[in-house]
């Protein structure tokens, strides 16, 4: 079992949040001024894309380091539309640049690749139980 990520609210802060995993440097979570936030930190829909793009990027750069493919960096955009959300549909743009390869054959297969990170098939594969208590 991993160690519990903390979620602690900021004191003097309308929604600011503080995000603590193991002993890493603290992370920040808001929301957009729009809704009532400060837009001081990604919100919580920027963690879900940040999630899915970074794992594309660590899982093709294993694969690339594996086969020891030329790939010297990877620039993975994630586009976010959630205009139908509200209806059940949340759909994420992602975009790879795979910055030295050049080779058509190995760009498909690390393309191909990206879709097998964990991430992705969580996000579309697996049943989610999530259960929340207050104490």
């Amino acid at each position: 079992m991993h160690p519990p990520i903390t979620v602690i609210s900021q004191r003097n802060h309308v929604f600011r949040q503080r995000i603590e995993v193991d002993s890493l440097e603290a992370l920040y979570a808001d929301v957009p001024e729009v809704v009532g936030g400060e837009g001081s930190a990604p919100d919580p829909h920027d963690y879900f894309d940040i999630s899915l793009g970074t794992c594309k990027a660590i899982t093709v750069q294993m694969y690339a380091r594996r086969k020891q493919w030329p790939l010297t960096a990877i620039t993975v955009t994630v586009q976010r539309d959630d205009s139908l959300e509200a209806k059940g549909t949340y759909k994420l743009n992602v975009v790879l640049a795979l910055h030295g390869i050049t080779d058509p054959e190995q760009r498909a297969r690390l393309e191909e690749i990206s879709h097998r990170c964990p991430i992705q098939r969580l996000m579309t594969q697996a049943t989610i139980d999530i259960t929340t208590q207050a104490v």
